[in-house]
């Protein structure tokens, strides 16, 4: 249970609310119930989102906030979101005013920011020797070996919490896009009609130790075109290209691979797909976000920080006595827990999550596909 101060006294509420948004992807998916429940609380406050520009993109029009501002970075100078430095950045929050700065990062730097912007109320975790710069805290708990496991879901939920709000939920949301919708069943092509539509994620940001081996996607991919009569997609982003010729040299049955669609093509695919076969990447929660059933494949990573408490999602990882190490190469040099996790694993979760689809329904999804 995390321990907290008292809630902040929200009787007549803050007018102007800043909130620094997580980096990774996947966090700001399951930070999407706490920013909901912060909009909604305080329907009439101008909240701003602090955020790195590809942020903005997994949030295009959820309308959690009113405007937004980017990190300073070498990129995007020209968008009036973006500041020149962390000075400027700090002088365009001054100048904004804000009653209120909630901290969902866990940065240093972000807490003397809002310190530095002279923000009254500053709400956020009391960790990496940051508590002094805030005056709302947090205490995430831990024990000799370090900070205990905690669903992000939750770790979010309780700064909604201690902020004010009340009616904070669990079910992550992002918004449709038409045009990107649009756009992805172009780029489909005949595709875009053929049931089911499974899409693979065989990258990783964070490192290779998250990776399930591109050969094993490859025999899965065979098996559910075989067995299942699925079409399937993978998507990549283009530093992983690699990945996706080895896919497409180890697969027998027809593939299509993608490595250039973004964060919202990417978005609408997941949304239009049946099933999506991911590791534990940031994609994952696009899934739940969508509705869409998961299959999500788990080794150097531990689940505990990521639960998504979305009933349509299957986990598959093996018990090893060296996971979860959370490292983003394997340290022993084996990679066991993705090399030893076999294909009849995870076509037999992904098997059973199509034939649980196609008994529910799930598979007729024009009207759900064309809405936005």
């Amino acid at each position: 249970m995390i321990a907290a101060a008292d809630k902040i006294d929200a009787s007549a509420g803050p007018e102007r609310i800043l909130v620094s948004v997580p980096n990774w992807i996947g966090d700001v998916v399951m930070a999407t119930p706490a920013l909901r429940a912060i909009r909604h609380r305080y329907r009439k406050a101008r909240i701003v989102h602090l955020m790195r520009p590809y942020v903005s993109e997994v949030l295009r029009g959820c309308e959690f906030s009113d405007a937004e501002l980017f990190w300073p970075s070498a990129s995007a100078k020209s968008d009036p979101r973006q500041t020149r430095g962390l000075l400027d950045l700090v002088g365009r929050l001054r100048s904004e005013r804000f009653d209120l700065a909630m901290l969902l990062t866990n940065s240093f730097r972000s807490a003397a920011v809002v310190r530095l912007a002279g923000i009254p109320r500053r709400v956020g975790y009391a960790r990496d020797g940051r508590g002094w710069l805030l005056n709302e805290t947090l205490h995430p708990p831990r024990n000799e070996s370090g900070y205990i496991p905690i669903p992000a879901l939750d770790y979010y939920n309780e700064l909604a919490r201690k902020a004010g709000c009340d009616d904070v939920g669990v079910v992550m949301t992002l918004a449709a896009d038409a045009d990107e919708s649009a756009r992805i069943v172009e780029r489909l092509g005949a595709l875009a009609e053929r049931r089911p539509l499974v899409v693979l994620n065989p990258g990783a940001n964070y490192g290779s130790a998250k990776c399930w081996p591109a050969e094993k996607y490859a025999a899965l991919s065979d098996r559910l075109v075989r067995e299942c009569g699925a079409t399937v997609v993978a998507s990549l982003s283009p530093k992983e290209r690699e990945i996706g010729e080895r896919i497409e040299a180890a697969a027998t049955e027809p593939i299509r691979i993608f490595v250039d669609l973004g964060i919202g093509l990417l978005r609408a695919l997941v949304k239009r797909c049946d099933m999506l076969i991911t590791n534990d990447t940031g994609p994952r929660h696009f899934a739940p976000a969508f509705d869409v059933p998961v299959v999500t494949i788990f080794g150097s990573s531990d689940p505990a920080w990521t639960i998504t408490r979305f009933a349509k999602e299957r986990i598959v990882k093996l018990d090893l006595e060296c996971q979860p190490c959370m490292e983003r190469t394997c340290p022993l040099k084996h990679h066991a827990c993705m090399r030893d996790l076999s294909v009849d694993m995870v076509f037999e979760a992904a098997r059973a999550t199509l034939a649980e689809a196609t008994a529910n329904g799930r598979l007729a999804r024009a009207d759900r596909n064309d809405r936005v």
